[in-house]
C-alpha cells in the first residue's frame, strides 16, 4: 500500500482551502464565458428550452463567482 501525499500549501504557499476558493472563482467565471457560446448556439438553432437552461446555468455561475469573490475580498483584507 502506498502513502499518498496531499498538498496543504507546503509546496505552493497557499493552503488548500484558499487555493480551492480561488480555483472555484476561476471555474465559475470560465463557465459564464463558455455558457455564453452555448446560449448563442441554442438561440441560433431556435431551441428556447435549451437557451433557457443555459441562461439559468449561467446565472448560477455568475452568482457563485460573485459569492466567491466577496469571500476572497473578506479573507484577503483580514489576512493582510
Amino acid at each position: 500500500m502506498t502513502t499518498k501525499s496531499f498538498e496543504t500549501g507546503d509546496l505552493t504557499g497557499t493552503p488548500d482551502k484558499d487555493y480551492n476558493l480561488i480555483w472555484f472563482t476561476e471555474v465559475c467565471l470560465n463557465n459564464v464565458l463558455r455558457l455564453d457560446t452555448y446560449i448563442q448556439d441554442a438561440r441560433r438553432s431556435g431551441d428556447a428550452d435549451l437557451e433557457d437552461l443555459f441562461l439559468r446555468a449561467q446565472a448560477n455561475s455568475v452568482q457563485g463567482a460573485e459569492e466567491a469573490k466577496a469571500m476572497l475580498r473578506t479573507r484577503l483584507s483580514t489576512s493582510a
